[in-house]
């Protein structure tokens, strides 16, 4: 079978796979034929998809009735989902008021792979620019919010991601393995990061970790606006301010500081 035939198989099999998740979140629990006919398959192939899902435990089966419902393995997988959730609710009211006290934009972020990516954005400021971040991912190495994930990070992941070569996005995003380590440095000793105009030209933003129960970064809290009313001399005050809120909606989540929070926060 050529390549792409193959792929295209794959990627069928994958399709009626969600298919099948997506009538038992509908249905409940349904016999082999009940799934081939709803969906318009071979009842063999469905007797096959079926048994995959149970094997993974995405499905269950009743031993009496030999009928199929979903199963606790999709619980495990929309965990991530649902921390994402609670930290977007727990913050809130933090942000909204932050957002107000900055008169800047204010964001959630959280780690994606080797990329940050934003998953909340509060604006309550008419004089902030609405530009919308949701959604996007941004690199680590020049943004505050990826600095205070690297800074966290296991030594050997953090090594993985900056082996390679620092892409520049601006003439001031920092590709010099030293400069950016003293930055982490100062950034797991002060609390916070920072960039400026590191990832655009004329951006200045400040973000610290939101930590949860355990004492692991779940998400940064980001602060962000133009360089002409974030100027360089404004970082220290608000990167504080910003520490304090993300420290708050930390002990919304149920962390408490032992002794001294910056030994206490370890990376997810």
């Amino acid at each position: 079978m050529p390549e792409h035939a193959a792929r295209g198989s794959e990627v069928q099999s994958v399709d009626r796979a969600v298919s099948v998740l997506e009538l038992l979140a509908r249905q409940g629990w349904s016999g082999v034929t009940d799934v081939a006919n709803a969906l318009d398959m071979h009842k063999s192939t469905a007797y096959r998809m079926l048994a995959t899902l149970k094997a993974r435990g995405l499905v269950e089966q009743d031993a009496e009735t030999e009928r199929y419902r979903l199963g606790w393995g999709l619980v495990v997988l929309a965990r991530g989902v649902m921390a994402e959730l609670d930290v977007v609710r727990a913050s809130r009211s933090v942000t909204e008021r932050l957002s107000v006290e900055t008169r800047e934009t204010v964001t959630i972020s959280v780690l994606a792979g080797d990329e940050v990516v934003v998953i909340d954005q509060t604006v309550a400021s008419p004089s902030v620019l609405n530009v919308s971040w949701t959604g996007r991912h941004f690199p680590l190495h020049c943004t505050s919010d990826g600095k205070v994930w690297l800074a966290h990070l296991p030594a050997s992941r953090r090594r993985t991601i900056l082996a390679g070569r620092l892409r520049r996005c601006t003439e001031n995003t920092i590709t010099e393995r030293a400069r950016l380590d003293e930055q982490l440095d100062a950034i797991r000793l002060d609390g916070y990061g920072f960039s400026i105009a590191e990832l655009e030209v004329g951006l200045v933003a400040v973000a610290a970790p939101i930590v949860s129960t355990g004492g692991s970064i779940v998400a940064t809290l980001g602060v962000s606006g133009p360089t002409f009313r974030l100027p360089a001399e404004s970082i220290p005050e608000l990167g504080e301010l910003t520490k304090r809120a993300a420290a708050e909606i930390s002990r919304t989540l149920g962390f408490r500081r032992v002794t001294d929070e910056r030994s206490n926060v370890r990376s997810a």
